[in-house]
């Protein structure tokens, strides 16, 4: 009560901060009279201008009013679009380093550009983030006009760009792409053997769009890079054969107590093979299933330590079967390729595998081509990328649901707002019906009565399947309509933007991020490129005048009934996609409706909220097909999505957890990596180690006080093994300390180190240290990533001994990194020893004896020094 009185006289935090944004839009606002009398000349000056100031030691805080002054100026006559304040604001506060949260059609892509240029000034690169290659695309082609004219240049990363273009693009004072391709080209960077085969320049400033759906949504999905692994294929086909032959158990799911399972003493036939818990995800064997499978397999007992991994595959099979769905979860298209759909825009995820198993799985259930596995090459998640930038901030319509994970993950702030006109859209209650036919025979009446009427409709779906479903539906009616999903989205942007035409119906599924405003009448410019072919063509002016009329005159029509309908077929798991749905209608104070349609029988109905709503249909005895609408129904719903939201923020959480420890070591091994490419000489580096490792091996055989007892046999062995080392004097050591004998050794073979040098040559030497410490690193790495792949899916049974299993992944996972920098160092300056490298006259001496080798290691055999590549890609290619 306090605190809401407080707010009535104080304002909140962002009222308050808004008010203070508003006094330095007041000061750009100040400055625009006297910059409309510049000449496009001296108004392109002033990027020459800010550039020396900073030059001279003022930072970008101190030119922001003018550079904004001279964006919005340049704005207005090379797009003719004059930023409105609250853009301004929203400008400032993407400078800042927060979020800008604002309604959809209030222009972001205006909004960001006064932040983008004013950042760019300082020289160092400005990132600017979209959710798919056409966002970028578009945004760059329309936004480099602007930057053009004031002397900046612009590039866009699109996918399979060639590394060259890449590089141009990332040199660029701005450059728009997605976040997946920012991240690979960071991984890949990371992958390089020379430093002029890097594309990206250090991260500085970063502006994320839809910061919401890129940094919340898809941070689930860490970024991977992968190369063939051992090939399983046959497994995954034999486990889902296996699956299919098993039967889910539904009765024993109602029963959650143990206890009473026992009590109700139903015999085992009665029961399932697996049980599916939904809410969690989670699939489990029941006993009957475990006899079932290793009958089957005639197998004695399904986990026994050989068959961890078979688990581990029926496991993947059970998930694909039961929690996977076709045309919601992924789709398969005509060539057999499974891709999967992004469950928060209904996108074609192009390019991305589930990983661990389950798009194999999912393949073998689909009866497609099965790709082989794969083995992670390099990784990230998009938390640990995003974090690594200097500054960074992001724009959406819907973040402040989210404002406790932005700031607990990214140290991010989110401010609201307000829109330049007041928001007219109605939102109705939400009608829940009993079962899912009587809501969608609702749906379609409602779509009917519409259409005859003439106000546009947009309906929005969760799945691919729905939004088909009732499209057949609305062709038996005879209603025209446009269905937009991740089967079409070559069609997104034309489908979107005229989705506000008189007696338009337009089907979605989802519609976060799809970048285009839904202008009521029309977009007239669509329809004039639909006819003429390009903006470029002769007439293309003419006919776009003919169709701004058209668009007028709907306008004034779709205005009287109403504005644009917003048909909701389902709640989505987030608030913020239904928010970002709603907020399609009512664009700059135009006037809408929203309504969304629930049944009892929908996925966050029937595992979060059915049961108190059952109880209420049955106490008002509805008939069939009439719907409950009420205010405690609403909030429900509400908290079932809070319920899951806050899941999914765990799970990330957890995810992150992880990635942090994983992200020490990247940055370690990555910052090493990238300072030896920087190196021309590595040299010194590499007898480092071979110190280091000679050091560690002399005192760890040479431990205990009595010298009579120091392992002088196994050191010798090791020595020849590793260094092809033969100790001469069989008793120096007995006349040295340790360490003296120590040195002894190194110096030894630092003598033969540099015989070796001038035998081929410092050039090839040099060559020669570069590839073997790449070569080395980058196997340890792998094999690392691996290992610790192991480590995660084994480290929560530590849990059942009352150990937190992020301590212990940290523990362990440090004493395996211990061990791999070891190996690093052991195997380089081992390799250095061990490689032969031979003249052609020496080549021609010893051919019978080269003619011996190829006996003992023929082309493709693996390579004796144990890189796990073939000879001759290694060693007998040097």
């Amino acid at each position: 009560m306090i605190s809401s009185l407080l707010k009535k006289i104080f304002g909140t935090k962002n009222d308050r901060e808004v008010k203070n944004l508003r006094k330095i839009v007041a000061k750009i606002n100040d400055l625009e009279p006297e910059y409309e009398k510049l000449s496009d000349e001296e108004l392109k000056n002033k990027t020459n201008i800010f550039k020396e100031r900073l030059a001279n030691g003022e930072t970008l805080d101190d030119i922001l009013v003018e550079a904004f002054a001279t964006v919005r100026e340049a704005s207005k006559r090379v797009l003719g679009l004059r930023h409105y304040d609250v853009q301004l604001i929203g400008g400032i506060v993407l400078h800042q380093g927060k979020i800008t949260e604002m309604k959809t059609g209030e222009g972001k892509t205006l909004v960001a550009t006064s932040a983008v240029y004013l950042n760019a000034l300082a020289g160092k690169g400005v990132h600017v983030i979209t959710v798919n290659d056409y966002l970028a695309k578009r945004d760059r082609d329309q936004m480099s006009r602007l930057y053009g004219f004031l002397g900046l240049t612009s590039g866009v990363i699109l996918n399979g760009l060639p590394t060259e273009q890449r590089k141009n693009s990332y040199n660029s004072d701005i450059t728009y792409g997605t976040n997946s391709e920012f991240g690979f080209d960071y991984l890949r960077d990371n992958m390089v053997d020379s430093l002029d085969k890097k594309v990206q320049r250090p991260l500085n400033f970063c502006i994320v769009d839809e910061v919401d759906s890129i940094l919340i949504d898809e941070a689930r999905t860490p970024l991977i890079i992968s190369g063939a692994a051992e090939d399983k294929v046959k497994w995954y086909q034999i486990s889902f054969q296996v699956v299919s032959m098993l039967k889910r158990s539904y009765e024993t799911e109602k029963i959650k107590n143990i206890k009473e399972k026992k009590a109700m003493d139903i015999p085992d036939e009665k029961w399932g093979d697996y049980e599916v818990d939904e809410k969690s995800r989670v699939i489990v064997f029941t006993e009957k299933g475990v006899k079932n499978v290793e009958k089957i397999l005639k197998i004695d007992n399904l986990y026994s330590p050989e068959h961890v991994e078979l688990t581990h595959y029926l496991n993947q099979a059970l998930k694909a079967k039961e929690l996977f769905k076709r045309d919601r979860d992924y789709l398969v298209r005509e060539n057999g390729e499974v891709v999967i759909i992004d469950e928060f825009t209904g996108r074609a995820m192009e390019g991305r595998r589930y990983s661990d198993g389950l798009h194999q799985a999912i393949e073998a259930k689909e009866g497609v081509n099965i790709a082989g596995e794969n083995q992670t090459l390099a990784t990230i998640t998009l938390q640990n990328y995003f974090r690594m930038y200097e500054k960074l901030s992001g724009m959406t319509g819907t973040a402040e649901t989210e404002a406790t994970e932005f700031m607990h993950t990214y140290g991010l702030e989110v401010i609201v707002i307000p829109t330049n006109l007041p928001v007219q859209r109605k939102d109705d209650a939400d009608l829940v019906y009993k079962t899912k036919n009587e809501k969608i025979n609702a749906i379609v009446d409602r779509i009917v009565q519409l259409y005859e009427k003439g106000q546009p409709v947009l309906v929005g779906t969760i799945s691919i399947k729905s939004s088909e479903e009732l499209s057949e539906l609305l062709k038996k009616k005879n209603i025209p309509h446009n269905v937009l999903n991740a089967k079409y989205h070559e069609k997104e942007a034309e489908i979107v933007a005229q989705a506000g035409r008189y007696k338009s119906v337009t089907i979605a599924t989802n519609m976060a991020g799809r970048g285009t405003d839904i202008m009521l009448g029309g977009n007239a410019e669509f329809m004039a490129i639909a006819e003429v072919g390009s903006r470029d063509a002769e007439n293309y002016t003419e006919v776009l005048e003919k169709y701004q009329e058209q668009c007028k005159e709907e306008k004034e029509k779709v205005l009287a009934l109403g504005g644009l309908f917003i048909l909701g077929t389902e709640r989505h798991e987030s608030r913020r996609i239904d928010n970002q749905l709603r907020g399609r209608s009512g664009r700059q104070g135009d006037p809408g409706e929203s309504e969304f349609y629930l049944s009892l029988e929908d996925d966050l109905m029937r595992l979060f909220g059915s049961e108190r709503v059952m109880v209420w249909m049955d106490k008002l005895k509805l008939p069939e097909g009439e719907p409950i609408t009420h205010g405690m129904i609403n909030s429900a719903i509400e908290k079932a999505q809070k319920k899951i939201e806050a899941r999914n923020f765990g799970i990330r959480k957890n995810l992150l957890e992880f990635d942090d420890v994983m992200n020490k070591q990247r940055t370690a091994i990555y910052q090493s990596r990238n300072e030896a490419l920087a190196i021309s000489n590595l040299k010194d580096r590499i007898l480092g180690m071979l110190k280091r490792n000679v050091t560690e091996k002399v005192f760890a055989r040479f431990s205990t006080e009595m010298r009579e007892d120091w392992d002088i046999n196994g050191l010798n062995e090791y020595l020849k093994d590793y260094y092809n080392y033969e100790e001469e004097d069989d008793k120096a050591y007995l006349r040295m300390t340790k360490e003296e004998y120590a040195e002894r050794i190194y110096t030894i073979l630092e003598n033969r180190y540099n015989e070796k040098e001038a035998q081929i040559g410092s050039d090839f030497m040099r060559k020669l240290e570069k590839y073997i410490l790449f070569e080395v690193v980058d196997n340890r790495w792998r094999e690392h990533l691996k290992s610790l792949d192991g480590l995660r899916e084994s480290i929560y049974l530590r849990a059942y001994g009352q150990r937190d299993p992020v301590t212990e992944y940290k523990l362990i996972s440090s004493e395996i990194f211990e061990v791999m920098i070891e190996n690093i160092q052991e195997q380089v300056s081992s390799f250095m020893f061990k490689v032969m490298v031979s003249s052609e006259e020496e080549k021609i001496e010893n051919n019978e004896d080269e003619e011996e080798v190829n006996e003992v290691v023929n082309e493709g055999d693996s390579c004796p020094c144990g890189s796990g590549k073939a000879y001759d890609k290694c060693c007998g290619r040097l």
